[in-house]
């Protein structure tokens, strides 16, 4: 399979990843969103220390990265930025407002697409402009139906967006970059949950053993579709990556609406009309560019391939 393809693949599962866990933080509404969090990055890292053992990874690849300041200081930033998505993810669910999640994630890509505009020279094709400009109507649609400045969903979105481009430049792959992540925040979340504990206002072993059996899930349930995320945004232009990112958005949206029982009024089904416009027109885009992209590999293989035919020779005469 072509690097391209299988970052298309890995970032599509980890999206799908995401939209499902709209429906597993809520189980944990007894604690609140930051022992959530902080049980997260605990257990985030024994999730990524058995990715490794699975994958025979080891840890001699630890020492060099611990001597680079500068991919300390970007893996620094970026464990900040996920910290703060997760929180307000985590946030949204607990308080039932999923749809605000939802559009979270929706505004991310058009953050995500102009960050790749601006900082990796990416280019957009006409469709894609079409794409992103009804995209920033949706948003504008929805902003006003919810009434005032949906600073949740602004919060999540611009997050994940500087998460995903700060990872372009971090040199590690996403498996070694997420352990370097999570280990800069076992020692602060591990400091704070003890501290719940030893007060009494902890709730990890006080509830029930399958409370406790979530909170540590809750790290597989992070670290798995970050590592995938982080293998795809370095195998795929962040142009592609944000038109993936619909996906979550919309199963986020339908957990809210179906089986969350939020309201959606009018305004609220044109936002999400003009949204899942702009997702047919990226879609189709990415087809046909990947159709010519694919003539022109072949035309040019053909081309190579005539070039180094051996010349036949003249037959003698007689």
């Amino acid at each position: 399979m072509p690097e391209t393809n299988r970052g298309v693949a890995l970032g599509a599962t980890a999206f799908l990843m995401w939209g499902f866990a709209a429906l597993y933080w809520p189980f944990l509404s007894a604690s609140e969103p930051s022992e959530v969090l902080a049980h997260r990055m605990v257990w985030a890292l024994l999730a990524m220390c058995v990715f490794l053992l699975l994958a025979r990874r080891g840890w001699s690849w630890l020492p060099q990265v611990l001597r680079s300041p500068r991919q300390l200081l970007l893996v620094a930033v970026a464990a900040v930025l996920i910290s703060v998505n997760w929180w307000g993810f985590i946030y949204s669910v607990s308080i039932t407002q999923t749809l605000q999640a939802s559009l979270a994630y929706f505004i991310n890509p058009l953050m995500t697409v102009c960050l790749g505009v601006v900082f990796f020279a990416e280019r957009l094709r006409a469709a894609q402009w079409v794409a992103v400009g009804l995209g920033v109507v949706a948003v504008g649609v929805m902003t006003v139906a919810y009434g005032s400045t949906p600073w949740l969903s602004l919060l999540m979105a611009s997050s994940f967006a500087a998460y995903g481009a700060v990872k372009k430049y971090v040199s590690l792959d996403g498996m070694q970059s997420l352990t370097v992540e999570t280990l800069m925040m076992f020692l602060p979340a591990l400091g704070f949950v003890l501290y719940l504990e030893a007060t009494g206002a902890g709730t990890a072993f006080s509830i029930s053993p399958g409370h406790t059996a979530l909170l540590v899930g809750g790290g597989f349930v992070t670290a798995l579709p970050l590592l995938l995320f982080g293998l795809a945004a370095r195998r795929v232009p962040l142009s592609v990556i944000g038109m993936l990112q619909f996906i979550a958005p919309t199963m986020m949206f339908l957990i809210g609406w179906l089986i969350q029982g939020e309201e959606m009024p009018l305004s609220r089904w044109i936002g999400f009309l003009f949204v899942w416009l702009a997702v047919c027109v990226f879609a189709y885009d990415q087809i046909r560019s990947s159709r010519a992209r694919s003539a022109v590999a072949r035309a040019e293989a053909a081309r190579v391939g005539a070039a180094q035919a051996p010349t036949p020779r003249p037959e003698p005469r007689v």
